[in-house]
Parts: structure tokens; sequence; C-alpha cells
């Protein structure tokens, strides 16, 4: 129903308008009596094969909602009716911010794909928690960034900001240093700022009584050389694990007009890519950390192959747009099917 009738409607729309509009809507049919019960038996999968224990939290499934999705924490509640085991929310930064200028969110409907240049709009960290007090059971990602005025040089202060207001709102964190679209923010992938910056986190999570499992999130586009200094900097700051990948900056093969458009790719094209990276990352580091697999998931097999290349979670995004809700309960149908 949703690829026959309703993703064709949307898509006649501007894509960041329809983002906007399907939060609402989302929001209305979650507060009539018996809607959210009727979709999670539509959509949930319920069995305790399911169920994964990871970096000390326990998933109810291993499909989660990538962050950029529910970037400010208004509809995670009514998402998690789709069956997912996890949100994950952000990129939040300390202040407001509204990203850069639109139109900055582009289909690109031949390639399965989309290209954002959001530059990480936000309403603040502090708006965020705000609505996550309000959380009733959802197993919550916080994934944190720094403000695009912040120089690099005075990032971590931006992170720490983030870290401490979230830390008792979310479950784990992610430290977001791989979008293309913050100026110079890549350059904080560099192991020498990448090791700092991680190291100054988990001191500061070392400090709390009870501390959060950490996770970095990686750009598909570095090389192996750059990929064992991530091996290397998480075995070196005891981080909890790495989310691969992020989006892409690379434009190989595509055929839609919209190719040209700047800002981070995802989707199907990000598929085979985001796999190797998964795949290398436990390889080379003989599975030492945990891995969430994301990128480029458009069916139950993209799934099947992130799992079997190391990934002990997986997220959607662009796959959960182009397919809709139903590719959650696939997956884990296909899962289970699996013995994965």
């Amino acid at each position: 129903m949703y690829k026959q009738l309703i993703r064709p409607i949307l898509f006649w729309f501007d894509p960041e308008e329809v983002h906007h509009f399907s939060f609402s809507f989302i929001k209305f049919i979650a507060k009539i009596p018996l809607v959210p019960a009727l979709l999670k038996s539509v959509y949930e999968v319920k069995d305790s094969r399911l169920e994964r224990e990871v970096f000390g939290l326990k998933f109810k499934n291993p499909v989660g909602l990538a962050a950029g999705f529910d970037k400010d924490a208004k509809c995670y509640q009514e998402l998690s009716n789709f069956g997912f085991g996890f949100i994950e929310i952000g990129t939040l930064t300390p202040k407001p911010q509204d990203g850069n200028p639109k139109k900055r969110l582009f289909r690109l409907k031949e390639d399965s794909a989309i290209i954002n240049r959001m530059g990480f709009n936000n309403g603040g960290v502090d708006a965020a928690v705000l609505r996550l007090m309000n959380n009733k059971g959802v197993l919550i990602g916080g994934n944190i960034g720094k403000n695009k005025l912040t120089e690099n040089e005075k990032a971590t202060s931006d992170y720490l900001i983030c870290f401490d207001t979230l830390f008792d709102y979310v479950d784990y964190f992610v430290v977001n240093v791989s979008s293309p679209n913050t100026p110079n923010l890549r350059a904080l992938q560099d192991k020498e700022p990448l090791t700092a910056l991680l190291q100054t986190l988990q001191n500061q999570n070392l400090a709390k009584p009870k501390q959060k499992p950490i996770l970095l999130k990686i750009a598909p586009d570095l090389t192996e050389e750059q990929l064992l200094d991530i091996i290397a900097i998480v075995n070196e700051t005891k981080i909890a694990g790495v989310i691969a990948t992020n989006t892409t900056i690379s434009r190989n093969n595509l055929q839609s007009e919209n190719k040209t458009e700047t800002g981070g790719l995802s989707g199907k094209p990000l598929t085979k890519r985001s796999t190797e990276v998964i795949r290398f990352l436990s390889e080379k580091s003989n599975k030492a950390f945990p891995i969430i697999g994301v990128g480029g998931i458009h069916s139950a097999d993209d799934a099947i192959e992130k799992l079997e290349a190391g990934a002990s979670l997986i997220q959607l995004y662009t796959g959960f747009i182009y397919e809709g809700p139903q590719l959650v309960k696939e997956i884990n149908k296909k899962i289970l099917e699996n013995s994965l």
C-alpha cells in the first residue's frame, strides 16, 4: 500500500515539506484511540530471538531508526509504533541553528537515494531534553555535534555540553564528526583531534556514577589506513563501538538529474560501500567492538548482508522513506528465518 499509493503522492511534493507533514500526520493519528496498538500489531515482530544485548543495553530487536530522521526528538514515541527496536535522535547541537539555506534536501528517484545538505538544523539540545522527559520506554540514542560557528579547536566543549545535557535522557551516545554538511567537521576525524575528543568524552563518562555507551559515527569515504586508525582509536579510548556509515560525498554511477547537488548522499548507492566498511572494521579488529550498520538498507537481504558482515545492529533512514514501514517487519522476519 505504501509504495503503490502513499509514496507516489508524497513524492509529488518538496521532500523537506513532506517530512514535516508526515511528522504532523503520524503524531495526529497516534492520538486516536487504538491506533498505536493497531500500528504495532501490523508492523511489530515480537519474538525473544530478536532480542540483542549490545554494549550493555537490551534491544527488543536489532532494527533501529538512524539519526537525522527525528532530529529534535519530536516524534520518537510515535515512530516506535512501526516496530523499531530503538530510535536515534539528533544530530543535536548546544545552541539552536537553522542549518543551511533551503532547498537542501533532494530525492534521486532513479537511484533510490537522497542528497541532503541540512547542516545540523535543530532546535538545540535543551529543547530536545524537554521532549525526552516524556519518553515511555523507547530505547534512545543521542547523536551529538557542534554548532556551525564553533571552531574545531573549541568543538570539544560543544560535544561536552550536549553529552552532559542529554546524559540522563538517552541510553547511548553517538559522536558525529562525519557529516559533510558542516564546514571542516570531517577534519575532526583525523587521528589526533578525534582521539582527544573521544578521550575527553570518555573521561567525562567515567566520572558519572553510571556510564553510558559512546559510539563514533564514521564516513564511508575513509581510506583503509584511516579505518585502521579508527580501530586503534576505539581500542585506545575504549568507547563502546562504531556506527558505519554516514552519508557519502561520492557521486559514482548516479542516474538522477539531482546527482550534482552538494551534500551527503544516502540510499542504495551506499549499500555496497557501507557493507565493505563494516566487514573491514569487523575483520581487522577481530570483532573487538560492536558495529551498528547503516547505509543503503532497502530490503531484508540488504540488512542480512550487514549483519553477516559483522554488524550487531542496523539502522534505516533512506530505505524507510523509499520502502515504507513494512521494511522494518520484513527485516525482523528475515532475521528470524536466518536464525541470526
